[in-house]
């Protein structure tokens, strides 16, 4: 761990007052979820179907009980917990310093880290809908129904409020995570590779003092940073004082 890194990052949260976090996957695997594209994530798993194929809108339709055995074996992770770095964003929300997350993972840790501004850009796996009738359903349900779930009340399939390939962004979610990273004064970038938009376009709108990095692997926006840091996110927030 580099000391001499983690007193800056220290510093620049230091002199700001309207953080915004943006996070992937990397956030979470010290969680124990796997993330996608490092060595051993899921895009570099053997399936019958390719991943990215999986979890398209059109296999979705067209395969809908094998996208749900892939769905519920590898993208809900009931038993996760939060992290050292899910906890310390809680804090700085708490503490005045973070103004907002925004996440592209579906997992709901941030949350139950205890966070409470957060823009899920991808959805996620604890807000499901009959396509039919609108009804809610939590993710229990949906990991109970053997196969494909079905709504209780009309019969109609049960889908994941989860963005998935082919499909959009929700409008009021972007809104809200550019309007808040276009007002933030430190831009805090942790565990996504960045290749994944419009997601990562979003980082544009940034126009604050201070950009930091902390990502295992280079990203795109390393040569614009303030900082970068590749040690695991989660040892890294953890030694930062609110």
């Amino acid at each position: 761990m580099d000391n001499e890194k983690i007193e800056k990052l220290q510093q620049m949260i230091d002199e700001s007052n309207h953080i915004v976090f943006f996070g992937g996957a990397g956030v979470s695997t010290e969680s124990h979820i796997p993330d996608f594209r490092s060595t051993d994530g899921l895009y570099h798993q053997t399936y019958k179907y390719p991943p990215e194929v999986m979890v398209s809108h059109t296999f979705y339709t067209q395969h809908t009980e094998e996208f749900y055995d892939f769905y519920k074996n590898k993208m809900i992770f009931l038993d996760a917990k939060p992290n050292k770095a899910h906890l310390k964003l809680a804090e700085m929300e708490q503490a005045g310093k973070l103004s907002a997350i925004v996440t592209q993972n579906i997992d709901g840790l941030h949350q139950a880290a205890g966070s409470k501004n957060v823009f899920e850009l991808h959805g996620s796996v604890h807000r499901n809908y009959c396509q039919k009738c609108g009804k809610f359903f939590d993710v229990d349900y949906v990991v109970n129904a053997k196969g494909v779930p079905y709504c209780d009340e009309c019969g109609g399939i049960i889908k994941p409020d989860v963005v998935l390939y082919e499909e959009g962004l929700d409008s009021q979610t972007i809104n809200g995570a550019v309007r808040a990273i276009s007002k933030a004064d430190m831009l805090i970038i942790g565990g996504t590779s960045l290749v994944v938009y419009p997601a990562a376009g979003m980082i544009d709108y940034f126009k604050g003092k201070y950009l930091a990095v902390l990502n295992r692997d280079a990203t795109s926006r390393d040569k614009q940073a303030d900082l970068c840091i590749t040690d695991p996110i989660g040892e890294v927030l953890g030694r930062i004082r609110v």
